[in-house]
């Protein structure tokens, strides 16, 4: 007796999926438009229904009951797929307006512009290491351009005084400004 009972629930699956399953994966392709998604959605919903079968009433219209099924898959397919193309679009959104600041920022960059801020700030700490002496007579011959000679005549020093002043504080600058002493001889 239980032979029967499942060879009849056996052959009533086989002539289901006999019968629909090329109809189901064409309903469910039409809305999905993944053909391989739809297949998996048709088998899912088989099985659903053939682990369910005890739960049916027995007049039940079993293509129907499995083709609710499917289109409740279909519409939680759909659904997922909204939530990634919605997520896809805010990542792409994000990557967008990243790739656009830094174009923007990097258009913008005066580079000797910023080099230039940078070395002044370490310039000017590094000039702020000077005694007072050393300083006057470094600015009076790299900034104000005067000759050794001119600077020895106002500040009461021998030229040779001039020079040691030059020298120590270029000593300073190259050992403050090691990375940017090249740079900083071009502009001072």
């Amino acid at each position: 007796m239980q032979e029967n009972y499942l060879r009849d629930e056996n052959t009533t699956f086989n002539w289901l999926y006999r019968h629909y399953q090329h109809r189901f994966v064409r309903f469910a392709n039409s809305y999905i438009q993944d053909l391989p998604a739809a297949e998996d959605i048709v088998t899912e919903a088989l099985m659903y229904y053939w682990e369910n079968k005890a739960s049916l009433a027995g007049e039940s219209n079993v293509p129907a009951y499995v083709l609710t099924v499917i289109r409740n898959k279909c519409l939680n397919y759909l659904r997922s797929q909204e939530v990634r193309r919605d997520y896809s679009q805010a990542v792409q959104d994000y990557y967008e307006w990243d790739l656009n600041t830094r174009l923007a920022t990097l258009e913008d960059c005066e580079p000797h512009e910023l080099f230039s801020e940078e070395i002044k700030e370490l310039v000017n700490a590094a000039f702020r290491k000077l005694p007072e002496k050393t300083r006057r007579v470094f600015r009076m011959h790299r900034i104000e351009g005067k000759s050794y000679k001119e600077i020895a005549d106002s500040t009461g020093l021998t030229v040779k005084g001039v020079d040691f002043h030059i020298q120590k504080a270029l000593k300073l600058f190259r050992k403050d400004l090691k990375d940017y002493f090249p740079l900083f001889l071009l502009f001072y």
